[in-house]
């Protein structure tokens, strides 16, 4: 088709008056042009089925497989109905659309509108556009929000560069149940360390204004207590406290809005009977009168339509009359607004006034996107090309995959081994070699095909690539005909067994809850069979979630957690092996002994009848078969180096209303390598108006440790950190001793108590 500039087409859209406004618009200051009096001005100007149009996202009917098999586009979504929706004014937005030239179509067709309202595009940026960047959960192993920050910064630039104004992310759901696949999207078990990655991802994604054509909005999700799903199945019901709501799952929320999240997503499941998205007090008193959030609520994937199935609404429109009202401003593929809405209002079941409420809200964010002063910012021709998959963007890449790597044991320091030595490698398993499972689930624009596997970083890296030999042994889920007998042959051909294990990226993410959280048979069969060779093993684990290991995996003197790490996975995985760069990552989610002890995590509360250290004792809280401790514990993380924590101290052993008490500890490393260390400073009220944790995670400090060398490391520790709330909803700290532990992990540490006085 024939392309037009953007002022020509503002100045040529039906509707003489608003269009002339919006021209002359170009001219004017930016509050005149898009400040409140243009946002009102342009709401007494559309029909009803304007307004519910404004308030529809509909899927884009051209997008990539990954993203028509993630979020399919409804009947009719054809390319031709789509044009003739935006150039009608009956679509708001779209989402998971391919390439800017598609976007570009789209625009041109909606600023044609009789009222010339810019569309935005919408999509799953979730960790990384084209250049894909590990996993959240393992990005959550860094401990560094800064470092999350960076990696949404890159994802942004490169997404805005193919048309896309808003990133359904950052997810920030807590999640404490493994079974639960949608943990991978998020930072894991821990509310502190929830609530500073939200921060970051929001500002990461949005830069240094909506408005600058390398930001894209955010969107915080799934609100709330989507992670709290009952047995960790997905959009299961969720039956929770307000206190549990308000302690554990509602700060990174909180957090995100903080830092200016421009958008909300609600969550699929209920809240107590209620589903979120038509959840009144979750919006509306929380989100709004609380929190003061200003910005849209949109609904997830066709959420709105099942209110119909769980049994909350009688029809479509019952079901768009009890969302809008509620609070979700913006209707996800569903149709239901724009089928419904206008003949609510003129029936008097939904108020006009809510209805302008929503379009405001979707025009005002369109106008911090800066689409009302240019439609196509975001959609320069060969933009796209230019800054996907750059060199510097992989590097980062990189340096993210390696830091979020977890080293679980290195017995005897088999690791890291040398890169110039003459041993012979011995690859095993489904994960050794190919471009498959590497780039990690939910992920729409990104391509196996441009990452790096794990044969190849290896082979890279060696002085001598044909040191290296790779054997498959197993399909991931199924058996390979003689694939044991070929691993075994190889394995005891070698000097050295690395053993590429664990979930391939359709068994973690959306819809892949797991009743058993452990390697599948055909692996386990495997690995037990390679490991009665004797060689020495270094197991790598490929997962989205934590798993439980069976004690015969245990045999393996190295444990590498590896996650999903995106498009440099292999180059960053031989970065680790051989010393190039060092593990620092630690675990975000605990590792159970056995499956059947999920939801663990180690911020659990205590009982009456606590199960003691050692042998189990009768009528305890205890299962017959396990401890209620974890197999590795959050936090748990080596290094190259040898550390020891010693000489803890504070600098009072009383700390009064709301002074604060300075806790210090030395970090020893007794090995030859330098460290990077994460201190961590939990604590624990003895007692107080609501039962506590057994620990809490208040602070880390990430401290460097040179070889025979120590580092001092110091926390300041306020009356702040310490409150907690009470049955009343209102923050308490009691009067009394509290301990506390400066750890590398939540069931270790130098612990000592402090006592609290008002």
């Amino acid at each position: 088709m024939t392309r037009i500039g953007r002022r020509a087409l503002l100045m040529t859209a039906a509707g003489a008056g608003l269009a002339a406004r919006a021209g002359r618009g170009l001219a004017l200051g930016p509050v005149e042009r898009h400040g409140p009096a243009f946002i009102e001005d342009l709401i007494g100007r559309m029909t009803l089925e304007e307004k519910a149009g404004q308030l529809s996202i509909m899927a884009s009917a051209i997008g990539g497989a990954a993203a028509t098999a993630l979020n399919p586009p409804g009947r009719g979504a054809t390319v031709r109905a789509q044009l003739a929706d935006a150039r009608a004014g009956r679509i708001g937005a779209i989402f998971n659309g391919q390439g800017a030239d598609w976007h570009r179509r789209l625009q041109e067709e909606a600023v044609r509108s009789r009222l010339g309202i810019p569309m935005f595009f919408a999509a799953d940026i979730i960790h990384g556009f084209r250049t894909i960047f590990p996993v959240p959960l393992a990005e959550a192993a860094s401990f560094d929000p800064e470092l999350a920050r960076r990696t949404a910064r890159a994802a942004a630039r490169e997404a805005a560069a193919a048309g896309l104004d808003l990133t359904f992310a950052p997810m920030v759901d807590i999640a404490r149940d493994q079974r639960w696949g949608r943990g991978v999207e998020a930072a894991g078990e821990d509310v502190l360390l929830g609530e500073r990655f939200a921060a970051a991802r929001v500002r990461g994604f949005q830069g240094n204004g909506l408005a600058e054509d390398d930001a894209v909005a955010a969107c915080a999700k799934h609100f709330a207590a989507y992670g709290a799903g009952e047995a960790g199945l997905e959009y299961n019901s969720v039956d929770i406290s307000e206190l549990r709501l308000r302690e554990t799952y509602f700060p990174p929320f909180r957090a995100a809005v903080g830092a200016g999240v421009a958008s909300v997503m609600a969550a699929f499941n209920e809240i107590n009977g209620v589903p979120a998205t038509a959840n009144r007090w979750l919006l509306g008193h929380v989100l709004r009168d609380e929190w003061h959030f200003a910005g849209p609520v949109i609904s997830d994937y066709t959420a709105d339509a099942e209110l119909i199935a769980a049994g909350y609404a009688a029809d479509g429109r019952d079901a768009a009359r009890r969302a809008l009202l509620a609070g979700v401003d913006m209707s996800m593929e569903s149709g239901l607004y724009r089928a419904h809405l206008p003949a609510l209002v003129k029936a008097g079941a939904v108020p006009i006034a809510r209805v302008d409420e929503a379009v405001r809200r979707v025009l005002t964010l369109k106008a911090r996107l800066g689409l009302f002063d240019d439609p196509f910012r975001r959609l320069a021709p060969g933009r796209e090309a230019a800054r996907v998959l750059r060199p510097e963007t992989r590097a980062l890449a990189r340096e993210a995959a390696t830091r979020s790597v977890v080293l679980l044991r290195n017995e005897g320091g088999l690791l890291p081994l040398d890169p110039a030595g003459t041993g012979r490698i011995a690859l095993i398993g489904p994960f050794a070699a190919g471009q498959h499972d590497l780039i990690g689930p939910w992920n729409v624009y990104g391509d196996d095909a441009q990452a790096v596997d794990l044969a190849t970083g290896l082979r890279a890296a060696l002085a001598d690539p044909t040191r290296l030999v790779v054997t498959l042994g197993s399909g991931v889920e199924q058996p390979l005909a003689g694939g044991i007998a070929a691993a075994t042959a190889a394995a005891r051909a070698a000097d050295l067994v690395l053993l590429a294990l664990g979930e391939s990226q359709q068994m973690s993410g959306e819809s892949q809850s797991r009743t058993a959280i452990v390697l599948p048979a055909p692996q386990q069969a495997l690995a037990e069979a390679v490991l009665a060779t004797g060689r020495p093993v270094v197991l790598l684990l490929k997962n989205g979630r934590a798993l439980a290991l069976p004690p015969t995996l245990l045999a393996a003197r190295a444990i590498l957690v590896t996650w999903f790490l995106g498009t440099e996975t292999g180059p960053a995985l031989a970065d680790i092996l051989f010393g190039i760069a060092a593990p620092s990552g630690r675990l975000p989610v605990s590792f159970p002994h056995e499956s059947g002890q999920e939801p663990y995590y180690y911020a659990h509360k205590p009982t009456g009848r606590p199960a003691p250290d050692g042998p189990q004792q009768p009528y305890k809280a205890q299962y017959r078969t396990t401890g209620n401790t974890a197999l590795f514990p959050f936090g748990h993380g080596l290094t190259y180096g040898r550390i020891r924590y010693a000489g803890l101290r504070t600098s009072a052993s009383r700390l009064s209303g709301e002074g604060a008490v300075t806790i210090s500890a030395e970090i020893h490393n007794d090995g030859s390598r330098a460290a990077s260390e994460l201190v961590q400073l939990y604590v624990r009220p003895r007692v107080a108006a609501a039962t506590q944790p057994v620990r809490r995670l208040v602070d880390v400090q990430r401290v460097s440790v040179p070889p025979g060398g120590h580092a001092t490391v110091r926390f300041t520790l306020g009356a702040a950190q310490l409150r907690r709330l009470g049955p009343d909803l209102r923050l308490d700290l009691a009067e009394g001793p509290i301990d506390l532990w400066v750890a590398p992990s939540a069931e270790t540490g130098l612990q000592t108590v402090i006592d609290y006085a008002v």
